[in-house]
């Protein structure tokens, strides 16, 4: 999807490298592609991921393969967000009735979802800001 999409510049698969054979033949057709190391935690991945950005990449696309259903007009969505505010992520209204319980055998009460949202990727942010968030933790 993102091969697809105009001003994609870099396009960085974070993936052990046992399994980056699988992309020998996408990577001979588009040289925007490579890889960076994955990590033990998501956060992780997503730092090694970010060393691999081009210093004048004006956004960063965090996706994962998790949801692999996302449409173009989701993720041009996000990215015109993004540019708006610095960074966005993609959101569909929580379905699921959620509740709340101090000791996991009795409910203390049953959480409001009109204002729950579930969140998914991509997540879009401007490599700079990102970055301060990675020194912060």
């Amino acid at each position: 999807l993102f091969r697809k999409l105009p001003g994609v510049g870099t396009i960085t698969v974070v993936i052990a490298k046992e399994y980056r054979d699988m992309f020998d033949e996408i990577v001979k057709e588009d040289d925007r592609i490579g890889f960076a190391d994955p990590g033990k935690e998501r956060q992780d991945s997503v730092f090694s991921g970010l060393q691999q950005v081009p210093s004048s990449a004006p956004l960063v696309c965090i996706h994962d393969a998790a949801r692999p259903l996302v449409t173009v007009e989701e993720v041009n969505n996000v990215i015109r967000d993004a540019n708006e505010h610095g960074a966005a992520v993609l959101a569909v209204p929580m379905k699921a009735t959620v509740k709340e319980s101090e000791d996991g055998s009795f409910v203390l009460k049953t959480i409001e979802r009109s204002r729950l949202w579930e969140i998914h990727t991509p997540q879009v942010i401007r490599p700079d800001l990102l970055k301060k968030g990675f020194e912060k933790v």
